[in-house]
């Protein structure tokens, strides 16, 4: 994948997330941007292992895979900062 469309599906999956995480409020564009990348790297780990599908490109099994690695991410955050 290119950069821009890893900076386009980690916005989109970090949006998303923190939507799912009632966290939109307080992250920015960088933020989901950022964690949406950092997850698409987790959802394509555990997809590989688990499921044998990987983060191929802009479709919609590497966006499910990207918003899971990010609930993920956002989660771990969640349970280090309480």
């Amino acid at each position: 994948m290119g950069f821009l469309t890893w900076i386009i599906l980690g916005a989109l999956a970090g949006w998303i997330a923190s939507r799912i995480m009632n966290r939109d409020a307080s992250m920015g564009a960088l933020a989901n941007i950022v964690v949406g990348i950092i997850g698409a790297f987790i959802g394509g780990f555990l997809g590989s292992r688990l499921l044998g599908v990987d983060v191929t490109g802009f479709n919609v099994s590497s966006i499910l895979l990207s918003i899971l690695g990010s609930v993920i991410l956002l989660a771990i955050l969640g349970a280090v900062r309480k």
